[in-house]
């Protein structure tokens, strides 16, 4: 139950940080994205205060076992740049530059409750989970055809 309370709160402090620094404004956003016109910069000093911050507490992390609430500490194999990556980071990019969201600010605006804000959620919700179901699908099929 500590550990859902904590949760909760960390997800609040992310989401007010979100609202506080702008990123939750597509507006804002697109406009430090569009750098061929009346670029706005102040977002970098928010990406730059995420890096500060983050940067000594993942090398503390790195070097320990377990996180301080005593869960496991798992980071992310380094594979190197692979074609998935390029593809899901140029995915990605795409849409943030269409729309002036991802997925954490795109969450945060949940409380706006504007259609377009749902819609933009729901979309992403259905590319999330057709990405964890495609591989699946597609072993199956495999695995049935190598059947016959």
């Amino acid at each position: 139950m500590v550990m859902r309370i904590f949760a909760f709160f960390c997800g609040l402090a992310f989401g007010f940080g979100l609202l506080i620094s702008g990123m939750t404004n597509p507006v804002k956003v697109l406009g430090f994205l569009d750098i061929a016109g009346p670029w706005d910069p102040s977002l970098i000093l928010v990406m730059a205060s995420a890096v500060l911050v983050a940067l000594p507490l993942m090398q503390f992390a790195s070097r320990r076992q377990t996180a301080l609430l005593g869960d496991p500490i798992a980071f992310p194999p380094r594979f190197g740049i692979t074609g998935k990556l390029i593809v899901g980071s140029a995915i990605f990019g795409v849409g943030w530059g269409l729309d002036g969201l991802c997925p954490g600010p795109s969450l945060a605006m949940l409380g706006a409750f504007t259609w377009q804000e749902g819609l933009f959620f729901l979309m992403m919700a259905t590319g999330m989970l057709v990405h964890e179901i495609w591989p699946r699908m597609r072993t199956e099929v495999s695995a049935a055809a190598g059947a016959r």
